[in-house]
């Protein structure tokens, strides 16, 4: 097996955290519209920034996947 590539089991799991990543960013994202708590909402936009970096930052592991080889 080749060192550069994901096993199944890797795919698998990393599939798994960019999607709940995905959640919580979409979840943030909505939830400021209905929030009125500045520091609150604060907290949030600073959730979305984090999500957006942790999703980038997990992109080039799933694209090793042995399944989209």
């Amino acid at each position: 097996m080749e060192q550069d590539k994901l096993a199944l089991h890797e795919t698998l799991e990393t599939h798994e955290i960019i999607n709940f990543k995905t959640v919580c960013l979409l979840r943030s994202k909505l939830m400021q519209g209905i929030c009125f708590n500045n520091e609150l909402k604060q907290l949030m936009e600073k959730d979305v920034k984090q999500s957006i970096q942790d999703i980038n930052e997990l992109l080039p592991f799933y694209k090793q996947s042995q399944i989209l080889h």
